[in-house]
């Protein structure tokens, strides 16, 4: 069975590949090991939330055809992860690293195990993530809360930490073929 999967992409060190946005290119290429890589939004330079004594990131958005199911695509996430130099044992808690590799769609799944979580449960909070994901996949509808990913977007506050201001797009994607 096949699975249409939205991929978070982040990394604000440099890694084996380079600087981040080098590093997260690259990860969105390595992506298509899982399978079949759909699209891939705008790299985007994000102030970083959370723990701000921190260099900014550079993120991304994929969307990728798989056969894995979903605990053999976080294994293939994760392992992507640690190519790139991150260990989840030893990071600090949303500080710097070299990849971070999320899942936040699986079609339109929901999934609670003790080791994933679909949807993403920050995706509808985070313009960071929503605004490369509403590039490339607009009309994606959350399962759970039943709005598309351009709605929960444009539903974020204009000011602070999470406004417009702290997103930057830098590089124009491909979008969904």
């Amino acid at each position: 069975m096949r699975h249409r999967t939205a991929i978070g992409v982040g990394a604000n060190l440099p890694s084996k590949a380079g600087s981040p946005e080098a590093t997260v290119r690259a990860a969105v290429e390595d992506l298509g090991a899982a399978g079949r890589v759909m699209a891939r939004s705008s790299l985007y330079r994000t102030e970083p939330v959370g723990l701000t004594a921190q260099p900014a990131f550079i993120n991304a958005a994929a969307i990728v055809e798989t056969s894995l199911d979903p605990e053999g695509l976080l294994e293939f996430l994760l392992a992507t992860e640690r190519s790139y130099g991150r260990d989840r044992e030893r990071d600090v808690p949303k500080g710097p690293r070299a990849l971070d590799l999320d899942v936040l769609l699986i079609d339109e799944e929901i999934i609670r195990t003790e080791r994933l979580t679909v949807p993403h449960p920050a995706l509808a909070e985070r313009r960071f993530v929503l605004a490369p994901l509403a590039e490339i996949a607009p009309r994606w509808q959350h399962p759970e809360l039943g709005r598309t990913m351009a709605e929960l977007l444009a539903a974020l506050p204009a000011e602070g930490a999470n406004g417009p201001e702290a997103v930057h797009k830098l590089q124009e994607g491909q979008p969904i073929l």
